[in-house]
């Protein structure tokens, strides 16, 4: 006689409070018959959606926050190198090449170049400009900013003893110069004669004008041949090293082991640190615009409070049967924890999945809004970046989604604590 074959095991069931929550939730979805249930099951649907579109609201503003900052930071450093090595007296350094081979073995530089660098004067028919001039050497440039890799032929035109000048679009409107012009640059420490403290000052001819892209750069930069500045400003030599690396966003990291490296003879600066002003108002803003945003998810997490509200009186007759039948104040709870709960994170993936929607899709759902409404939020005759760019990251996506889960969380204790405390005997009488 065979033996009978082993029954299947049954899958486990899940505790009876999830199974009882979830079944909560499905109805009031799902609207039963009566007004009392279908407002209930409205003011549902509203909390649900609030905290959809308040999650999908944050994604999308933080996503084209950091494609904003992506585009104005590529800009920028299309003219700014990442890493800089400078002198710890403030001099020029005493063996340039040996520093910037030393930097060169970190794994993470990827190009050196010296340069010399001081603020001066720039001025052509009366017109005067203060200046951040940069002698730079061409072939090395190129390995290091972006700018003298597209405009080759431009600094090509750098030679030694060449005196010529490339400027900024910005710096030369405002000192209306073109092409071929002669501008005087002034060194900020003059030389001494038997008249007084003469400025040194060397005509210099227009040789290019470049365009970035960042308005700062532009309107400031000024880039003659290493030689040449070294000559104007009399510095003895290279003052200094600029360093590109394979990932802007490490340059703090990879430029404090480069300090640790060098040792205190020189002084590591890394774009985060000589442009903290721009990079700190970035983070503030952020910051900011998150917690204002995360406001708009409290408020709709906080709707839970209500819906949850109403489903406890609606459920009193409920609650005094699950009592009777041996279901403890905690099981009680559990189960408008659970319907609470479900309904946050059933808004909070709609909204990750509506928001990252728009944020992937964001280059023609903002044209097709133009379109539509005969308007352009980015005119080209106003603003250098005119699309609307749109970065989702994984540092801020899976924050929104965590608060939002937990505001819904929290938005349940107490209307699920007085549940727990519901009288059977009182609630079976007025029913």
């Amino acid at each position: 006689m065979s033996a009978a074959p082993p029954r299947p095991a049954r899958p486990r069931a899940w505790p009876f409070e999830w199974q009882v929550g979830w079944r909560y939730t499905r109805a009031g979805r799902a609207g039963r018959a009566g007004a009392g249930n279908g407002f209930l099951s409205f003011i549902s649907t509203v909390s649900v959606l609030g905290i959809a579109l308040g999650v999908a609201a944050l994604v999308v503003v933080l996503s084209v926050m950091n494609g904003f900052q992506k585009e104005v930071r590529d800009r920028m450093l299309a003219a700014v190198a990442h890493v800089e090595l400078h002198a710890a007296d403030g001099g020029a350094l005493p063996d340039w090449a040996a520093s910037a081979a030393l930097a060169a073995r970190h794994p993470s530089v990827r190009g050196a170049a010296p340069f010399v660098a001081a603020q001066a004067l720039a001025g052509h028919d009366g017109r005067l400009a203060a200046i951040a001039l940069r002698g730079v050497e061409p072939a090395a440039e190129a390995q290091v900013t972006p700018l003298a890799a597209a405009e080759v032929a431009a600094f090509a035109r750098l030679a030694p003893q060449s005196w010529n000048v490339l400027l900024g679009a910005g710096l030369a409107r405002q000192l209306g110069v073109r092409i071929g012009d002669r501008i005087s640059l002034v060194a900020p420490a003059g030389q001494v004669t038997p008249a007084g403290i003469v400025p040194r000052t060397r005509l210099f001819v227009v040789a290019g004008v470049w365009e970035s892209g960042h308005a700062e750069a532009d309107a400031t930069l000024a880039l003659v041949h290493l030689e040449d500045a070294a000559r104007l400003l009399r510095t003895g030599g290279v003052t200094g090293v600029q360093l590109r690396l394979d990932d802007a966003q490490a340059a703090r990291t990879v430029g404090a082991e480069l300090q640790r490296q060098l040792g205190p003879a020189l002084e590591v600066r890394d774009w985060t640190r000589t442009h903290r002003h721009w990079f700190d108002a970035v983070q503030l803003e952020k910051r900011m615009m998150f917690l204002i945003l995360t406001l708009i998810v409290a408020v709709a997490a906080f709707n839970l409070v209500a819906t949850l509200v109403m489903t406890v009186t609606d459920k009193r007759a409920d609650i005094a049967i699950l009592r009777t039948l041996g279901a403890t104040p905690r099981s009680i709870m559990a189960i408008f924890v659970v319907q609470g709960a479900a309904a946050g994170l059933i808004g909070t993936a709609a909204g990750l999945g509506l928001g990252l929607a728009l944020a992937w899709n964001l280059d023609v759902v903002v044209p097709a809004i133009e379109h539509a409404l005969g308007i352009a939020f980015l005119p080209g005759n106003v603003y250098l970046i005119t699309r609307m760019p749109s970065q989702p990251m994984a540092a801020d996506i899976v924050p929104v989604a965590l608060i939002a889960a937990a505001l819904s969380l929290a938005a349940t204790l107490y209307p699920s604590w007085r549940a727990s405390r519901t009288d059977p005997a009182e609630a079976l009488r007025h029913d």
